[in-house]
């Protein structure tokens, strides 16, 4: 468990050298998030739409724009270049479990994105636009609803690179993974918008964990427990299915390398 401990600050530290790349990306993030309030508000200005008002839609964009680099909605390919390098070997062997390594380490990452790609938009959206304030009793378990949404991500993600020990080439799923993401966790349009049928297809899905499970809970729309309790049980399934997957590769690595 020291092991592990250790690894989430290194990795707060190790994110927190690329300061030009954190500074580019809060940019893009600013930018985006304008592009998106001039889109949704004008959707909402003649009207609520299924709950969003101006408010709540421009809280809805500005922690939209926060949460998606603090769980790095878009992939990572990290560990699906060193299955292809072969130096996941190196990894296999040391003495921790490299799923448990990996989201420690990626714990670290996330505290330092919260600090420059989190804060910084939200704080902008709050001082230029209306915004929608929750009770104080909100604002932890909107911080347990983040630490899901990072967990189910980094379960995706991890599930994602495990696949390159038997895909000769993962970029393509990484591809589509993007693209399904970015339209089926909320960032696109909050998922209130969808028609009920998809909105009950998409809880059958990690997707909704991932951002609009935290904007649900910080604008206090349904019942908090209850969005919680569907993050943490996605959280269980993926992690428990990258175990696996990992096993299984341990497995063929071990077969392969006899």
């Amino acid at each position: 468990m020291l092991a592990y401990a250790r690894l989430a600050p290194a990795g707060f530290r190790r994110y927190s050298t690329y300061r030009q790349a954190m500074s580019a990306g809060l940019a893009t993030n600013v930018v985006f998030g304008l592009l998106r309030m001039a889109v949704l508000v004008a959707a909402v200005s003649q009207g609520p739409i299924a709950g969003y008002d101006v408010a709540a839609t421009a809280t809805y964009v500005w922690l939209g724009q926060g949460i998606m680099a603090f769980v790095v909605l878009w992939g990572d390919k990290a560990l699906a270049e060193r299955v292809r390098s072969g130096d996941v070997v190196v990894d296999l062997y040391r003495p921790w479990h490299l799923q448990a390594a990996l989201f420690a380490e990626d714990v670290g990452r996330a505290g330092f994105a919260l600090l420059v790609r989190f804060v910084p938009p939200v704080l902008f959206g709050a001082l230029l636009f209306p915004f929608h304030w929750p009770r104080p009793a909100a604002f932890p378990l909107f911080a347990v609803s983040l630490l899901l949404a990072l967990a189910v991500s980094f379960g995706m993600r991890f599930l994602l690179n495990t696949a390159a020990f038997w895909l000769l080439d993962s970029r393509g799923l990484l591809g589509l993974y993007t693209l399904a993401t970015w339209l089926l966790c909320g960032l696109s349009v909050p998922l209130a918008f969808f028609p009920g049928w998809a909105r009950t297809a998409l809880a059958f899905t990690p997707f909704p964990s991932m951002l609009q499970s935290p904007v649900d809970v910080f604008l206090e729309h349904g019942a908090a427990w209850t969005t919680l309790a569907h993050q943490a049980g996605w959280a269980v399934l993926v992690l428990a299915a990258g175990h696996l997957a990992l096993r299984r590769a341990v497995r063929k690595v071990v077969v392969q390398g006899g």
